[in-house]
């Protein structure tokens, strides 16, 4: 059976990739709207009700209006932008955490964000399972690849050679603060410390851990332990033994669709650093999307990508 895709905002950096990921196979069907009409309401509309799925890869604002597009059609959405992830009616499209059933039954996805996708894998489990407290005021430092920053911030890297290094979220509140709060099962949000680096993608999520102040905190051993036995049906999660002297990001990283975790701890068991790597358009994005839109279709959960 072929299933027919709406992509809206398939000419952006999330949408481009969903494209390459779905066109060469032959159990979808893409609706992509050529540039005279792409902005066309009626048009969209169109497409929205002649589409079995639709992905949204549009701003915020646009990915509320696009919804409204869909009002009445039979269309099932994953949603790309940040607009839906904690809204209420909306499933949020971490198999791995929300459950593989879940997220095929459901008829509105909200696609998860890159940086909290490494975030909520490390340490959602962890609380879950009673391994780490849920009211500890965790802090999360992370950089990414600029083509997570869109159009605008990919020209300004491209074109200016001379940043090395770019902070921001400095006056704290991100948008991606709210989503990992709620699914990690936090008491407080997060402190959360994103920069962006001189690499087209890529990202690095870390949540360092004063495990000996913590009154209900698992050795490291046991922490590792969870998240390998968590993942262990997992064909995108990698939860990694080793513990090496370095972990490095390449500006030539190749396209990838993995999730790789790791646990560090001092000798002396008082700390602990929570480490995730993950390409920024691949499980922090488009990637992501692709599996829960299989999931959906009722295919194999990992058609498609790149692991």
């Amino acid at each position: 059976m072929t299933n027919t895709v709406f992509i809206d905002g398939a000419a952006g950096t999330t949408g481009l990739e969903i494209v390459e990921r779905l066109a060469p196979r032959s159990d979808f069907r893409l609706i992509i709207l050529d540039e005279d009409q792409r902005k066309s309401a009626d048009a969209r509309h169109q497409a929205y009700h002649a589409a079995d799925f639709a992905v949204l890869c549009l701003p915020d604002e646009a990915a509320v209006g696009a919804v409204a597009l869909a009002e009445g059609s039979k269309v099932r959405i994953v949603d790309a932008s940040s607009a839906h992830r904690v809204a209420p009616g909306w499933t949020y499209g971490f198999p791995e955490l929300i459950g593989r059933s879940k997220v095929a039954e459901a008829s509105r996805v909200s696609n998860p964000g890159c940086y909290p996708t490494g975030f909520l894998a490390l340490l959602a489990p962890l609380i879950r399972h009673g391994l780490l407290p849920s009211d500890w005021p965790y802090t999360c430092h992370a950089v990414s690849g600029y083509s997570g920053g869109g159009k605008a911030l990919i020209a300004r890297f491209e074109e200016d050679g001379d940043i090395a290094f770019r902070d921001y979220g400095l006056a704290l509140g991100h948008k991606h603060v709210p989503e990992m709060q709620e699914y990690a099962g936090l008491a407080h949000p997060p402190l959360f410390a994103p920069a962006v680096i001189p690499a087209h993608r890529g990202m690095v999520v870390e949540v360092p851990l004063h495990l000996s102040l913590m009154e209900r905190a698992a050795p490291t051993d046991g922490l590792r332990d969870c998240l390998v036995d968590f993942y262990s049906t997992s064909p995108v999660v990698t939860v990694h033994q080793e513990t090496p002297d370095e972990l490095l990001l390449r500006r030539s990283m190749a396209p990838s669709d993995r999730l790789e975790l790791w646990v560090f701890g001092s000798r002396d068991g008082s700390q602990a650093r929570l480490v995730a790597r993950l390409d920024n358009l691949g499980k922090g994005a488009s990637g992501a999307a692709v599996q829960s839109l299989n999931l959906m279709a009722g295919l194999d959960e990992i058609a498609g990508l790149s692991l």
